[in-house]
């Protein structure tokens, strides 16, 4: 399968169909999920866990059956086995904020607040610790990104975190965010550096889902011990610069 660019041919019609069709398994899957991991609500958080693993697995072979669309990940290697960590992702797509639950677990993300009041889905997913923070208010939002993530941390979770903030299309450069490398500073936890080109395939506000195989790649963790908060956001930064080079021009090792 080719890869998708920017100079890449219009979708044709397969490829409308594979994401009308997905598009509809999202639609009717969700409810049901979100009804299952609420009607949870009692159950160790494991066990509500696993309900969305399932869910989530079940999308993913569903994106690679109706749009052939998959992924392959190099570095599994550099995730810590014995010990939790804060992952800084590349963000370009919807893609990553479903898919990384499956690579790196058990886990949980840092996102708006807003999402938790999505019927079904947002309401299952405030069920499964996550660190919703209001961007309207930085300062708030950073200590509570800070005091929740030392908390999930010390819990066994891995943090994701996308410290650009939102999603950024392909080739396009945005300045990393110090939330999360604050975190790492002030947790003492490491940090792993993650990148993707989710974006070429399933472009930011695209309803469209072009088939091909996602890149992605994980680096070997960053000690974060007597470091500041901007040489940990630099050094995670660089190496993720690096990274999304080396996956566009191909030379992955």
């Amino acid at each position: 399968m080719t890869q998708h660019t920017t100079s890449s041919p219009k979708a044709d019609f397969k490829v409308y169909l594979g994401s009308t069709l997905f598009f509809i398994y999202i639609l009717f899957s969700t409810p049901i999920v979100g009804v299952a991991i609420l009607g949870g609500f009692f159950l160790p958080f494991e066990t509500r866990y696993r309900f969305a693993d399932i869910w989530i697995n079940c999308l993913l072979n569903m994106l690679k059956l109706c749009c052939g669309l998959s992924y392959e990940v190099e570095g599994l290697e550099n995730v810590p086995k014995n010990q939790a960590a804060i992952i800084l992702s590349k963000h370009q797509s919807a893609w990553e904020t479903i898919a990384l639950r499956q690579i790196i677990s058990p886990q949980t993300a840092v996102l708006k607040k807003s999402l938790l009041q999505i019927p079904f889905g947002g309401w299952a997913l405030s069920t499964l610790k996550p660190i919703a923070i209001d961007r309207s208010n930085q300062k708030e939002a950073l200590k509570m990104l800070v005091e929740q993530g030392i908390e999930r941390l010390n819990e066994g979770l891995f943090v994701l975190i996308f410290p650009e903030g939102t999603r950024v299309a392909p080739g396009i450069y945005k300045k990393f965010n110090a939330g999360g490398a604050m975190l790492a500073q002030k947790s003492g936890f490491p940090v792993v550096p993650l990148a993707h080109n989710a974006g070429e395939f399933w472009p930011r506000n695209s309803f469209l889902k072009y088939p091909g195989v996602i890149k992605v790649k994980i680096g070997p963790m960053i000690a974060t011990g007597n470091k500041t908060t901007k040489e940990i956001n630099a050094e995670t930064e660089a190496w993720i610069t690096q990274a999304m080079n080396r996956i566009a021009s191909g030379k992955l090792e």
